[in-house]
């Protein structure tokens, strides 16, 4: 047997690497925990920003081995892949469960009111077709850039791929400043019963995911900056993609379910 021929990969796996972030990862979530426990009791918040940031640390540095490892051309066979789109599929169904509770909480507060009316007497809701209409329509909007965005990648167009993704994280940084304002004039506060805490809760969270995904198209951006992404290998990209129609997804139900009909 030749030496090139025994060197060759007889699957087409990846076994990573040992790699320390899985166990920094570790220590960064205890710190975290400890962390949030002694605020929770009034005590110094440092331990807390401590674990926050060795969190963004470990989130920072393993994505670094993992791009480093797709631009490689050797590592990301199409198995992997596959592997990768199944895990991000699962992290989207876990999502959904995740903001199912919260509609679950707003809605079984709504069937059966405490007061006997839904929403309170004393809560002054929101003007759907006001601002929450005009951030439907930016999420949207973005929905339709970032497919475009998508489509100029796969036929090889780097200068509409860029575009597409310049319009969708400036219409995501958008959506996050017209909710801000929104929040800024609200006539009740997180605390102003069942109402307000589902509100925020479930529209807070949402933000929340808003800006993460907008971070998340950010470093497609500067990637696709650099020359990443192929037509046929992009799944940092496609994940991208996938996690920001979820985002436009729930808007949706948000806006139809608290904002038109909660009101």
């Amino acid at each position: 047997m030749s030496e090139a021929h025994a060197t060759q990969p007889k699957h087409p796996y990846h076994l990573v690497d040992p790699s320390p972030w899985p166990f920094v990862g570790a220590i960064a979530a205890f710190v975290t925990a400890i962390g949030g426990v002694m605020v929770m009791h009034d005590k110094s918040p440092w331990i807390f920003v401590l674990g926050i940031a060795l969190v963004l640390a470990t989130m920072f540095f393993w994505w670094r081995d993992v791009i480093r490892e797709a631009n490689s051309g050797k590592y990301h066979t199409a198995v992997v892949q596959l592997g990768l789109r199944y895990g991000m599929i699962l992290f989207i169904a876990s999502e959904v469960m995740f903001f199912a509770a919260f509609f679950w909480a707003y809605f079984g507060a709504a069937f059966y009111p405490t007061a006997g009316v839904w929403p309170p007497a004393d809560i002054q809701t929101f003007d759907p077709f006001d601002l929450p209409f005009l951030n439907t329509l930016i999420l949207l909007m973005s929905g339709c850039t970032v497919t475009w965005a998508h489509h100029a990648l796969i036929e090889g167009n780097r200068r509409d791929l860029i575009r597409g993704l310049w319009l969708t994280v400036l219409l995501g940084m958008s959506f996050t400043a017209l909710q801000a304002y929104e929040y800024s004039h609200a006539a009740f506060a997180f605390t102003d019963g069942i109402y307000a805490s589902t509100f925020y809760m479930a529209t807070g969270f949402h933000g929340f995911h808003v800006i993460v995904g907008t971070i998340f198209l950010a470093v497609c951006l500067y990637r696709s900056y650099q020359g990443d992404f192929t037509p046929k290998q992009h799944f940092g990209f496609e994940a991208a993609a996938w996690y920001w129609h979820f985002v436009d997804v729930v808007w949706l139900f948000l806006f139809v379910a608290i904002y038109w009909w909660g009101a």
